[in-house]
């Protein structure tokens, strides 16, 4: 046991790892995943969303922004705002109701559950009894009225949850109180519809299925009016000044019914089936709208013909002479319509049109003629076509931000100029420190830019590579030419598409000079783009260059999908980047590496047969490098065909286990772990609490040079350093392979003034071969005082110091395996640190991070951040390789996560929670990108007190534990967890090899708090140079970085 214990840590440096790191959840980017309910609450301006995973998301003002999350993982079937205050109602489809509230506290709000109910059937009765369909909450009363689908009405106080027995509302009641003509039909079923008068609050509109609808008078317990129609029932609603009910129904059709004094109306006014005279979708929700101009506003859902357009998702508004029926490109969820406010106000004057389709959020310009869309400041659609990389860049010059916001503006001029109608609640959060760019490559050859400074991920501009390209999208337009008819009046909206008809185009690289303004993407046919910034149109021929990564060698025959055609002649280009040079590699595999240096003027491109690297300002290639195994075959049959032989596998399995169980035999002591004696045991214990427990490392087995994939490209990296003696450094080339093999390029720039006339030349300086054959994840080199080297052109913008090159530079080298410090230019091995523990963990992600002080403003460290395949993140220092601290990110079974995980260059980090959300996280204690925002109701505004907007005073309880538990015992776990690890006898026999774990389990205690917790201010973040679709992808330093400054 001994030889596993290690001098303790230092007190002081504990102190400065307490100001240098801290690992925080802070916000979710993108799109809520799998949305299932919508609600508004006119009065704080606030939106919110539920969804099938129990998640309540609300969304105010840009940067105003609250998350939580159910006990229960059931999924949001309706939300509801109690009328003028800060508190909404959700219903869960285990029937179960829960309260919650934004509550303030230290200056900002806080969304908290405070209370959670069940409507249990009487003894006897079906459960169908009491399984809710509607929820109302009333205006001038603290209750909740719950529609069931036994037809009974329940009515509930807030905020207890306690059901009122004698203001129940049963179908029996009704019945009996309806005239004897009506008593006849099969007019009950479920609850569909439960609206309040808009004028007079004791009486409420009762829909039932059948098609029956009622109004009931909540003093006098009496039906007043009753309506009975044909067809089934689907929604009902009021005009605003109660004097004319609508409904909608399961043929296509909708009914206005006459409210007055006078006798009692058997038919409607009017019954309109606006699609038909054929069979039509049922409308399932309406709203009948007054303006003051007098033509009134019809919105509702559905309707359209069955035959033809039954799988159209579309909401129809029509106005007058106009109408318009709005096709969504994913199902719609729910939908509002904003109005005038003022409930005395005559009319209603709706002014935007809210629609929560499953893929995206679309809001409509109801004011504007022509009925434009408004373009989101936030829930971007960021999957609108799938996410196959990223890049992230922050510290961007101000003049390339300002030609990106104009490129993008001149590709929003179809969106409504109207101000962001959600504009509830005040964001708190300092102003960003810094411009930050996300860039998003996507499987339709597109790339996005992303405003990724604040709280709020804007789309800024969108540019498009498939024009460069001959592609089959081009000959099924003209296959399919649109022929659509004029009825209905059908008009695509949104954004979501998810369908590419060239999988070719994908974008699987990114990176991006903020410097020069030059930018390199690269797809999944081999194709490598060249691009500059430009303010004004152009019209020009992108040149083309061939890259053979096969170096004219017999024998191979690539048997996976063809190149992309270039479009000949001279090409229109409108403002922003265009592009000047593509390069074709050959065979045209999927581009698995990227690196540009503009000051050099040089890109280089890997795929998993070799890498190459070009001069994009004359226009030439410089050298190819081929790296494919003779024996490997797979690589050259495409990605659709890349199957490992199931048998080797399995074999290489078994005998690494069988390796580790032998390993394992051999480091067991030769007695009975009991046998120690107790003051022996005692001593131990005492100085285990003292000391540091070295964990145990297994054997890093060797891998065959003749695996698979072994020439695949991991890695490129362009550095000025000593390559071939320690006097003259020199620019160079390197690139790290799946096999764990090493090449060096010296590299011969010509000067500036002999730039466009001399050739660069490369010539191969060094080749390392790692022993263990690992993946190279990553490639740095150190200056003289050990720190990273600048990124290109940086030092000449006077934004970082120049690299120390009087003392010896160091080659960092980080395998899947271990990281390996060399010295240059002899490369001897120096420093090695495995991470290879027990759990078998292995590096997915590294980058450089640079870790500022929240104590002191001047001090700083550089660190890396690694990720695992375990979801582990940890920082290590550099050079001395000593491992720093540990936190469990990521859930080790989201391997979509992992693959796109990204660290930037201050301690922050990306990943995708879903396909449709970045989530983003912090290591460091400086820099955090998270809301604080303040909510208040109508009440609070007016008396300018930061109190919860009239709810009871009612005692909160944390949304994760029971409605006993505080504050204070919801972290009692981990406290005794703590003291367990350091009183019990048999934690400390086997902290030996789970004292890493038991740190991770830690570090998750905390996470889980914050993602689950009900007092989520919001949720996380993605970021990085990554092909998502792909688990093997290389991290830069360079390629990443977000960050904002903490309170």
């Amino acid at each position: 046991m001994r030889r596993f214990l290690r001098p303790g840590p230092d007190p002081e440096r504990e102190r400065l790892k307490q100001d240098l790191f801290q690992f925080n959840k802070t916000v979710e980017h993108g799109f809520p995943h799998q949305p299932s309910a919508l609600g508004y609450s006119p009065s704080l301006r606030v939106l919110a969303i539920g969804t099938r995973s129990g998640a309540i998301k609300l969304y105010g003002a840009p940067g105003v922004e609250f998350m939580g999350l159910h006990r229960e993982n059931n999924t949001v079937v309706q939300i509801h705002f109690l009328p003028g205050q800060c508190q909404l109602v959700t219903l869960l489809d285990d029937n179960s109701l829960h309260l919650w509230s934004l509550k303030v506290k230290g200056g900002v709000s806080e969304l908290q559950e405070e209370e959670s109910f069940i409507l249990r059937s009487p003894p006897g009765a079906a459960p169908s009894a009491t399984q809710i369909t509607v929820v109302m909450p009333h205006s001038s009363r603290p209750l909740l009225y719950l529609g069931t689908e036994s037809g009974n009405v329940f009515a509930v106080q807030l905020p207890a949850f306690r059901v009122l027995e004698d203001s129940t509302i049963s179908s029996g009641a009704v019945l009996q109180r309806l005239p004897e003509e009506a008593r006849h039909r099969r007019v009950f079923e479920m609850v569909e519809a439960l609206q309040e008068h808009p004028r007079d609050p004791n009486q409420i509109l009762i829909g039932y299925s059948r098609g029956l609808a009622v109004i009931w008078d909540l003093q006098s317990s009496c039906v007043l009016y009753y309506f009975l129609s044909s067809q089934q029932l689907e929604s009902a609603s009021w005009q605003r000044d109660g004097r004319l009910i609508v409904s909608c129904h399961s043929n296509g059709s909708y009914c206005q019914w006459p409210v007055s004094g006078d006798a009692q109306q058997l038919e409607p006014l009017s019954n309109c089936v606006p699609y038909g005279p054929f069979p039509c979708k049922a409308i399932t929700k309406i709203f009948w709208l007054t303006t003051k101009k007098g033509l009134p506003f019809t919105i509702f859902q559905g309707g359209v013909p069955r035959a033809s357009y039954g799988d159209r998702h579309c909401i129809s508004v029509v106005h007058g002479s106009q109408q318009t029926a709005f096709d969504f490109t994913s199902r719609v969820i729910d939908f509002t319509v904003l109005t005038e406010v003022d409930p005395t106000a005559a009319f209603d004057d709706p002014y935007a049109l809210v629609v929560l389709a499953e893929e995206e959020l679309v809001v409509i310009d109801l004011k504007t003629a022509g009925w434009p869309v408004l373009q989101p400041p936030y829930l971007a659609s960021l999957h609108c076509s799938a996410i196959t990389c990223s890049y992230h860049t922050s510290n961007i010059p101000l003049k390339l931000w300002e030609c990106v916001i104009a490129a993008g503006s001149r590709q929003s001029a179809h969106f409504s100029t109207m101000e962001w109608p959600i504009d509830g609640g005040t964001s708190l959060a300092p102003p960003p420190p810094q411009r930050d760019l996300l860039l998003t490559g996507h499987e339709d050859g597109t790339v996005r830019f992303w405003d990724a400074s604040g709280v709020c991920l804007r789309l800024l501009y969108k540019l498009s590579t498939a024009h460069v390209f001959l592609t089959d999208t081009d000959l099924n337009e003209n296959l399919h030419p649109e022929a659509e008819d004029d009825w209905p009046p059908l008009r695509k909206v949104g954004s979501f598409d998810p369908y590419s008809d060239d999988p070719r185009l994908g974008i699987q690289k990114i990176v991006l000079c903020k410097y020069s303004g030059h930018l390199a993407v690269a797809g999944t046919a081999g194709q490598v783009l060249v691009m500059e910034l430009n303010d004004e149109a152009a019209e020009h021929t992108v040149e083309q260059a061939e890259a053979d990564l096969l170096q004219n060698q017999t024998g191979y025959r690539w048997k996976g999908h063809e190149r992309l055609c270039a479009r000949p002649g001279p090409l229109h280009f409108e403002p922003g980047f265009q592009p000047f040079m593509l390069v074709q590699c050959q065979p045209p595999a999927v581009v698995t590496s990227l690196a540009l240096h503009s000051e050099w003027r040089l890109v280089a491109f890997g795929t998993s047969h070799g890498f190459g690297l070009f001069d994009f300002q004359q226009r030439r290639q410089v050298f190819v490098k081929c790296t494919l195994h003779p024996n490997d075959h797979l690589a050259m049959e495409g990605p659709l065909s890349r199957v490992k032989s199931l048998k080797k596998s399995l074999r290489q399995s078994f005998r690494r286990i069988r390796r580790s169980r032998v390993s394992g035999r051999k480091r067991r002591p030769a007695g009975p772990s009991g046998e120690v004696p107790e003051a022996s045991a005692r001593v131990e214990r005492v100085g285990l609490q003292n000391m540091e427990l070295a964990p145990v490392q297994r054997k890093i087995e060797a891998r065959s040079a003749e695996d698979s994939f072994t020439g695949f490209v991991r890695t490129l990296y362009f550095a000025d350093t000593f390559l071939r003696d320690s006097s003259h450094h020199c620019p160079s080339l390197w690139a790290g392979t799946n096999g764990g093999t090493i090449y060096a390029f010296s590299l011969r720039v010509p000067p500036a003034e002999r730039r466009t006339a001399e050739p660069v030349r490369a010539e191969q300086a060094k080749e390392i071969q790692l022993m263990h054959r690992a993946p190279v994840v990553g490639i740095l080199v150190l200056d003289g005082h050990s720190v990273p080297l600048p990124e290109p052109l940086e030092v000449a913008h006077d934004l970082s110091k120049s690299p120390d090159m009087q003392g010896s530079h160091q080659l960092l080298v980080v395998s899947e395996e271990q990281l390996k410090v060399f010295t240059l230019p002899k490369v001897n091995a120096k420093l090695k640190l495995k991470l290879t523990a027990l759990e078998g963990s292995r590096v997915r992600r590294v980058s450089v991070a640079h870790f500022g002080s929240r104590r002191n403003e001047d001090y700083g460290e550089h660190h890396l951040a690694i990720l695992t395949n375990l979801g582990d993140v940890q920082v290590v220092s550099l050079p001395l390789l000593k491992p720093q601290v540990r936190f469990s990110c990521i859930r080790r079974e989201d391997v979509s996560g992992i693959a796109s995980c990204v660290f930037t260059k201050y301690g922050q980090g990306f990943y995708l929670i879903s396909p449709s959300e970045f989530e983003r996280f912090s290591l460091s204690t400086k820099w955090l990108v998270e809301p604080r925002c303040l909510v208040e109701s109508t009440d609070a505004r007016k008396h300018n007190c930061p109190h919860n907007g009239g709810g009871p005073e009612t005692t909160m309880t944390p949304a994760r534990n029971s409605g006993s538990q505080n504050d204070q015992e919801e972290r009692s776990p981990g406290l005794v967890m703590e003291h367990a690890l350091l009183n019990d006898e048999k934690v400390l026999r086997e902290v030996q090899s789970t004292l890493e774990a038991g740190r991770a389990s830690h570090g998750d205690w905390q996470s889980h708090k914050v993602a689950v917790g009900h007092r989520l201010s919001n949720g996380g973040g993605f970021g990085g140079e990554e092909a998502v679709s792909d688990p093997i992808i290389h991290d830069r330093s360079e390629c990443v970085p977000p960050f904002l400054l903490a309170e």
